[in-house]
């Protein structure tokens, strides 16, 4: 009986995370995209193929452009020291809270293809931490103002990560000196 409870119980978990999948992603309306701009230090990632070399210490700088996009600078510390790439946030369809970034070089921007989804599904009202995805749901961040977040807040967004369609136990802790 308690086998077949716990069964129902994670069937019907696994239903709950595949509904909210099929639903639309969620964004938190407007980002003040000046009070955004500056450092912001990775918590944790759904592990990716474009950060496979990082081994720690991941930030991610944001500053405003004369044009109204965002200057974005990621960095990471590698084996053999540190990489960094630089790119360009621009808004999509005027929203604050739905970015395309990319970072092809600046001349190849205009191609169609390259741009990535950066979705703001979650931010602390004082913006000290976070939350980012993309309408796949196969990408996500966990950002903190400092190199770490205060336990009840990261148990606070896992607990709701599920509710946006996001898995969680798959999340990878990313804190300095870690994966």
């Amino acid at each position: 009986m308690k086998r077949t409870l716990a069964a129902v119980l994670i069937a019907a978990g696994v239903a709950a995370g595949a509904a909210a999948a099929a639903e639309p992603l969620a964004t938190v309306g407007n980002v003040d995209l000046a009070r955004y701009a500056g450092q912001w230090h990775e918590v944790a990632k759904y592990p990716n193929r474009f950060q496979q070399q990082c081994v720690g210490d991941t930030t991610a700088t944001y500053g405003l452009r004369d044009d109204g996009d965002v200057a974005v600078l990621n960095r990471c510390r590698t084996r053999d020291g540190y990489d960094e790439v630089s790119g360009v946030a621009r808004r999509v369809d005027g929203r604050t809270d739905r970015l395309q970034v990319s970072f092809l070089p600046a001349a190849l921007r205009w191609l169609p293809f390259g741009w990535g989804d950066y979705w703001v599904i979650e931010l602390a009202p004082d913006y000290r931490y976070a939350v980012v995805g993309e309408p796949s749901r196969q990408y996500l961040w966990v950002l903190s103002r400092t190199p770490g977040l205060a336990p009840e807040d990261r148990r606070a967004i896992e607990a709701r990560l599920p509710g946006h369609g996001y898995d969680p136990a798959r999340l990878v802790d990313s804190l300095p000196g870690k994966n």
